[in-house]
């Protein structure tokens, strides 16, 4: 959406950042593993390790399209045209350098590599993951396209975080930071973190040769294996620097090192700048999303108890409160001591995202009126907050590819005022372990081309996975899924899979 009106990004993500802190209501973001594996201390690696897999998977619908649940948050490998037969191969892990055994911090090398190979309608080859890097400690390096969750949230069973869900494939970057969390004071002030630039495809409907920047801080306050423990941060990014016909001079959007300034701190060029358009110097230069996320830990001796919140910036709007109603709502509870019973219900996630305010159905220039921020589109990057078709963020907000509506120009999504509420499940059953995402949605589109009334739109998937003696061990997974409403076709679905991991 377009950063307009007063008031610089930086200065939004200072003051709210300050009340954060000063209220104790800050959360982090998520690991790239669950939120039940996540160590009570973040480790680092003291020897090389790693895993190589290969999958086959196959997808079915009862319509052309394949239902919500079986393509969402999936890193954009499963296509949305209904059957599909998909091979896939990959390799992970983390090699360490440091051959001194005595020595705290280690240089190591994490690396990654996926393959993905879809035989469908349209059958693609993607490649989801290629990178390596170098590290010492929890301070790393890394280059190429990697799988990673940003904002803290359930990425296992909600509905994926605000901005980056994991919904679509992963974009290149180079990004430096730490990994995990490291003490300022031990045993009670951590943080974590990360600065990135990268690139989006050449093949966008509207613009090319977009860059991306990304950058990210995480704070988490208590003792880790304690009673009560604060968690918070914020994430940003902007897409910048590319080709539009849209308010540019000559179809290009300002690039260049001066301009770089002004994207990572989202302040107004106003006339400091030559050589911009009058949007560019009145708004932002380049197209500014972020999610500053707050949350609160209990550690029960039965069950450990996350609430999460994350509040969406896309203009000044939440600066004056205007769009406080929207955001993502959530609560896990995730259970101890289940190993042993038949049956269990190991974590239970209940989330609330609502996205229908959006300051307002007021946009004017000058006051506190911020309204119509339009979340996912963009008036110069129309294609918007998107790669290869599919969201960055939530796929509830969804591509107009996605549905029958009628078109809202060429903009990325016409559906971009959602509320959802969410159940997700994770359990056992013998030896097998059970899912289930359950999503129901009312869809109203955006300010200025709203859909009917009552859009609602059911989704849901139950899925479960058994380890089995084939090949020499495996593991089956198999899911059904459905959607059933007025936002898109009514689909019945099935995704059947072996997977062999070999660890190393």
């Amino acid at each position: 959406m377009d950063l307009q009106k007063s008031g610089s990004l930086k200065s939004i993500f200072y003051t709210l950042a300050f009340t954060a802190i000063f209220n104790s209501s800050f959360s982090v973001a998520s690991s790239a593993l669950p939120i039940e594996q996540i160590a009570p201390e973040d480790t680092i690696a003291t020897k090389s390790q790693g895993k190589a897999w290969v999958e086959l998977a196959a997808y079915g619908s009862t319509a052309s399209r394949t239902p919500f649940w079986l393509h969402a948050n999936q890193w954009g490998v499963v296509p949305i045209t209904g059957q599909v037969f998909s091979p896939r191969v990959g390799v992970e892990g983390r090699s360490v350098l440091t051959k001194d055994e005595s020595k705290k911090l280690k240089w190591t090398l994490p690396y990654g590599a996926e393959v993905v190979g879809n035989v469908s309608k349209y059958s693609k080859l993607l490649i989801p993951q290629a990178y390596a890097g170098i590290a010492l400690g929890n301070f790393q390096l890394t280059v190429g396209r990697r799988k990673q969750y940003v904002g803290f949230n359930d990425h296992e069973l909600g509905t994926g975080a605000y901005m980056w869900s994991g919904n679509a494939l992963p974009i290149p970057k180079i990004q430096i930071g730490f990994e995990n969390y490291v003490p300022l004071i031990k045993n009670f002030f951590y943080f974590k973190g990360f600065y990135s630039d990268g690139w989006l495809e050449n093949s966008r409907p509207v613009t090319s040769e977009l860059k991306l920047h990304n950058k990210a801080l995480y704070v988490r306050i208590g003792k880790p294996n304690g009673l009560l423990q604060l968690h918070g941060g914020f994430n940003h990014a902007v897409q910048w620097g590319g080709k539009s016909p849209y308010f540019t001079v000559d179809g290009q959007m300002p690039h260049g090192f001066d301009k770089y300034w002004y994207v990572i701190s989202g302040a107004k060029p106003l006339g400091k700048v030559d050589g911009i358009s009058d949007f560019d110097r009145t708004n932002r230069i380049g197209n500014h999303v972020a999610s500053i996320d707050a949350g609160l830990e209990l550690n029960f001796k039965a069950v450990n108890v996350f609430f999460y919140r994350q509040s969406l910036v896309e203009d000044g709007s939440l600066f004056y409160l205007n769009n406080v109603k929207d955001g993502l709502n959530g609560v896990t509870f995730t259970m101890k001591n289940t190993e042993h019973k038949v049956f269990s219900l190991q974590k239970l996630t209940l989330e609330l995202l609502y996205t229908k305010s959006q300051g307002g159905s007021e946009a004017v220039d000058g006051n506190q009126i911020r309204g119509k921020d339009d979340y996912f589109n963009n008036a110069q990057v129309r294609d918007g907050w998107s790669y290869f078709g599919r969201g960055i963020g939530t796929p509830f907000i969804t591509p107009q590819t996605d549905n029958n509506w009628p078109r809202y120009a060429d903009f990325f999504t016409n559906n971009n005022r959602v509320w959802v509420t969410h159940l997700g499940m994770k359990g056992s059953f013998n030896d097998a372990t059970w899912t289930t995402k359950l999503s129901l949605s009312s869809n109203q589109g955006t300010y200025d081309a709203p859909l009917p009334s009552k859009t609602y739109q059911f989704s849901g998937i139950i899925g479960i996975a058994k380890p089995t003696r084939l090949f020499g061990g495996s593991t089956i997974n198999a899911a059904l899924s459905l959607d059933q409403g007025k936002l898109f076709d009514d689909a019945f679905g099935a995704m059947l899979s072996i997977r062999k991991d070999l660890f190393f």
